[in-house]
């Protein structure tokens, strides 16, 4: 089993209003990923993902790309500690 990690990520581009927060809470769940998700007011997509470092690469490499409308510019990873502070992945609002 792989050591939890946690991410912190902020993603550019055309990621609003092409069903990217939908789509990452359904990609984040199926990897069993906890976390969140928002859309921020500067037009970028930020998350935090938690759980199996193998998960969370998977999910950023799935970031990378998102969902079929969008457009991902760039994607900024911090990667923090784990806090297992999340139950669930959720969208925040």
């Amino acid at each position: 089993m792989n050591e939890p990690v946690r991410a912190h990520v902020i993603i550019s581009g055309r990621v609003q209003g092409v069903f990217f927060r939908a789509e990452t809470q359904r990609s984040a769940s199926g990897l069993n990923l906890s976390g969140w998700v928002k859309n921020n007011h500067d037009g970028t997509v930020e998350a935090v993902f938690e759980g199996e470092e193998s998960n969370v690469n998977q999910m950023l490499i799935w970031c990378r790309k998102g969902p079929p409308r969008s457009r991902v510019d760039h994607v900024a990873v911090e990667w923090e500690r784990f806090s297992g502070e999340f139950s669930g992945f959720n969208v925040r609002f």
